[in-house]
């Protein structure tokens, strides 16, 4: 079976790792003719993104899914029409645009932070008077790493918060949640309805891009997991979903609020390629070609750290006892994920011992706590 995979970013380029074993073959659609996923099959797509391009990627592969959820509903809406598309067009629809998420989080009774929809500067000042300060203004489309949002904190900022973000609009305004720590639960549904779910991961971010994830989360209770487990299930149902899907979540006071959902395999479930019986990657693979999913169980107490920016040296970071070095083939450039490095250990006070050596070796310094 031959899948082709909507970017060629690293995402792509885990996925074809994970189905090159059991003999999947790949194309990819992308304009980057030196992106992640280019040595790993056909690129196709050029700068226009032209039909040309588009039937030609059609016509390369039997079965598509996509490795990020900023591209056109229309482009997946036309795959389908030829040839089956997973996951489906509705799943990108609703993920892709917040308004639409917070409404679906609503109908399925999913706490999330209370909201209004926002077409002008007036309607963000009527948002500040009914949800209150601070308050966080995003564009509904598009935003990603930090990307596309701000923080109103004084009522002196509603018209810088519109200036920024005005091309984006409509906007969407959230009540800000306070919350302990964001958490993020992987989840994969195959195309007979069968679902599995990952231990919830713990999300520290740097400057609005993750830094590492700690799985499983630790201090989270059964009920906790048991409840974004329902939560994640909900959606995948509702969506008809099949493949990888993820929801970042807020752990509260008052338990866990929904965030985002991502229609795909996500950075932090990368810890899965070494740190659980199946990887992320190698079930989406499972799913989209119809194949039996694998166990989501975890191996051992697991972190994933990125690489941002600059690289580490290589033999410093495999010179640390368990870790994995992933590399994109991406060149510098602050701010830029070129990579990420999984590590194990037998208990959580050794991988915190682990990660520590693994921040003393990043470029950047991140403080990874």
């Amino acid at each position: 079976m031959k899948i082709g995979i909507l970017g060629g970013g690293q995402l792509g380029r885990m996925m074809a790792l994970a189905g090159y074993p059991f003999n999947l073959r790949f194309s990819f659609y992308d304009a980057a003719k030196d992106c992640p996923s280019a040595p790993l099959g056909e690129l196709y797509g050029d700068a226009q993104a032209t039909q040309a391009s588009l039937d030609a990627f059609i016509a390369s592969a039997d079965v598509f899914t996509y490795e990020f959820e900023n591209i056109p509903v229309a482009w997946v809406e036309y795959i389908a029409q030829h040839k089956p598309v997973y996951p489906s067009v509705k799943s990108l629809a609703v993920s892709q645009n917040r308004i639409r998420e917070k409404a679906l989080f609503k109908q399925l009774n999913i706490p999330a932070a209370a909201y209004r929809e926002v077409y002008s500067q007036d309607d963000l000042q009527q948002a500040v008077t009914a949800l209150g300060l601070p308050l966080v203004v995003k564009t509904t489309m598009g935003g990603y790493d930090g990307k596309g949002q701000f923080v109103i904190r004084q009522p002196e900022q509603i018209a810088q918060a519109w200036s920024e973000l005005q091309a984006g609009a409509p906007l969407i305004a959230e009540a800000f949640v306070s919350f302990k720590r964001e958490l993020s639960m992987i989840a994969v549904r195959g195309q007979e309805g069968t679902t599995l779910c990952y231990p919830l991961a713990w999300n520290t971010h740097h400057q609005g891009i993750l830094s590492h994830s700690i799985v499983p989360a630790p201090q989270v209770s059964p009920a906790i997991q048991a409840q974004a487990e329902q939560y994640i299930t909900q959606i995948l149902h509702e969506l008809n979903h099949v493949g990888v899907l993820t929801l970042e979540l807020f752990e509260t006071d008052n338990g866990l609020y929904a965030n985002e959902t991502a229609p795909r395999v996500h950075n932090s479930g990368h810890w899965s390629i070494e740190g659980a019986v199946c990887s992320q990657f190698e079930n989406h693979m499972r799913a989209v070609a119809g194949l039996p999913l694998g166990v989501t169980d975890p191996i051992r107490a697991s972190a994933m750290v990125n690489i941002i920016g600059q690289h580490p040296r290589t033999e410093a970071i495999l010179a640390i006892p368990e870790t994995h070095l992933h590399l994109y083939g991406k060149t510098e450039r602050v701010g830029r994920k070129l990579g990420h490095i999984t590590v194990t250990a037998p208990s959580y006070e050794a991988l915190q011992t682990r990660i520590a050596a693994i921040a003393q070796e990043l470029p950047n310094k991140m403080a990874l706590v």
